[in-house]
């Protein structure tokens, strides 16, 4: 993947001196739920320790989104129909890619080790491309796009969302619009999960940032609102649509910035794929206990979610990342 010499986003947050743990507390609060609680007053949840072990063994999904995942879905509803959740209609007004900005100097406000400061930096250039391609791309339907912010931790995090830690692999944060990562993440994803390379790494954020245009486009104040009066059962349902939604959307990047920029080289888009396939319900849940439960799903299988990448990348079209009214998965 060609990436060096691109530009930096300056929306990365280096946390990663405060992580550890220490400054966290326990995880597990008095009443034996870790909580992430929710905007509003209204919302928010916990998990019990059993369900955080649950969550453990699964370990490292991406898109986690503590707001959605961490509450309980309500009694009721019907698990046959889906939610009318729609992407908005694109404009004919559209606009050619901006032209990029031009790079900026190593932060030097947290030295680390050659290996850490170089993905420290491939990170931040995979944000800022992700900020290129989106800046243009949503305001033809629509929306203005704002940048996430970026946070580095190392072990734990305090975030909106509540406190997150390294376990539950990269998340989104609707509630302060920032994507969290531990770095030490993608060596998970390459020794645990066999799924190396730049572009798989590139893929993750790509993934959490699709998380933000979903909130940007209203979806996930859509989706919220639906799982406060549905069963479990359908809660996970629609969640599955929101991450392979998300996925789409990585897709759509991934599209956009090959076009604009030609950053992927021969071998990148199938490492891209090798890391959407290790990382479904099926082949995690597979490993980690030996069967698989498909109503538990709460992010796909690793051929849906292999197929909406690719249908984000090969069409470049945010309009065929309509998870949410596709009867085919």
């Amino acid at each position: 993947m060609r990436w060096r010499g691109e530009r930096e986003s300056e929306n990365v947050e280096d946390r990663r001196d405060e992580g550890g743990g220490g400054g966290f507390g326990s995880p597990f609060p008095g009443d034996g739920g870790l909580r992430f609680p929710g905007g509003g007053g209204a919302r928010g949840g916990g998990i019990g320790i059993v369900g955080l072990l649950i969550l453990l063994g699964l370990m490292f999904f991406f898109g986690v989104d503590p707001r959605v995942i961490m509450q309980g879905g309500g009694s009721g509803g019907d698990e046959s129909n889906f939610p009318d959740i729609r992407l908005p209609q694109s404009r004919p007004d559209t606009t050619s890619f901006p032209v990029p900005r031009q790079p900026q100097g190593p932060d030097l406000q947290h030295p680390r080790s050659a290996s850490q400061d170089d993905l420290k930096q491939f990170v931040s250039v995979v944000l800022a491309e992700t900020e290129d391609v989106w800046s243009n791309l949503l305001p033809q339907y629509g929306s203005r796009y704002s940048d996430p912010k970026l946070v580095l931790f190392s072990g734990g995090v305090r975030s909106a969302c509540g406190i997150g830690v390294a376990q539950m692999g990269p998340f989104y944060c609707p509630q302060d619009q920032k994507v969290y990562i531990d770095l030490s993440f993608y060596k998970e994803l390459k020794d645990r999960f066999n799924a190396p390379g730049d572009a798989a790494q590139a893929y993750v954020i790509a993934h959490e940032v699709g998380h933000h245009v979903q909130n940007l486009l209203g979806i996930m104040d859509q989706v919220d609102a639906v799982r406060q009066r549905v069963s479990e059962r359908q809660g996970n349902a629609i969640q599955v649509r929101v991450e392979l939604q998300a996925d789409c959307f990585a897709g759509v990047w991934a599209n956009k910035a090959q076009e604009a920029k030609n950053i992927f080289e021969p071998g990148d888009i199938e490492a891209a794929l090798n890391a959407a396939s290790a990382i479904g319900d099926d082949r995690i849940q597979k490993q980690t206990q030996g069967y698989v439960v498909p109503d538990s799903f709460t992010h796909g299988s690793s051929a849906q979610r292999v197929r909406w990448f690719k249908r984000g990348y090969e069409t470049g079209d945010l309009r065929q990342c309509d998870t949410f009214n596709a009867d085919d998965l």
